[in-house]
């Protein structure tokens, strides 16, 4: 199970290493967008720095989920991300990218559940 955990959570990290990636150097092509998801992306456009800024905690927090002993932390810095992805999702009625976020957010429970211990000393 361990070696499962390890897997998953690596592939995790990678997912979003290269999410993060791609939002500061655009090497994966955009999909085709319907006229109010184009005004979303236009308006993200005029802000230089947002979506650099939220590939570098992308980048960071899949590093972070890349190793066990930081895992912890990499839930943490990537929980911002996946309410943005979830509050884009339903937003945009997006089914197809609803079915993947719960797919990233069950593999972040996971981590979160096993390391419940952790948390709890940081609350204290």
């Amino acid at each position: 199970m361990k070696i499962l955990k390890n897997i998953v959570c690596v592939l995790f990290g990678l997912l979003f290493i290269n999410a993060g990636l791609d939002k500061i150097l655009h090497y994966m092509p955009i999909p085709p967008m319907d006229m109010d998801m184009q005004k979303v992306f236009e308006a993200f456009g005029t802000i230089k720095w947002l979506l650099p800024l939220v590939g570098v905690i992308e980048i960071i927090g899949g590093l972070l989920f890349l190793f066990p002993k930081t895992r912890t932390v990499g839930a943490l810095v990537i929980l911002p991300i996946l309410i943005g992805i979830f509050t884009h999702n339903m937003v945009f009625y997006s089914q197809q990218g609803l079915i993947i976020w719960a797919v990233l957010f069950v593999i972040w429970l996971w981590v979160v559940f096993e390391n419940w211990g952790k948390y709890k000393k940081l609350m204290a």
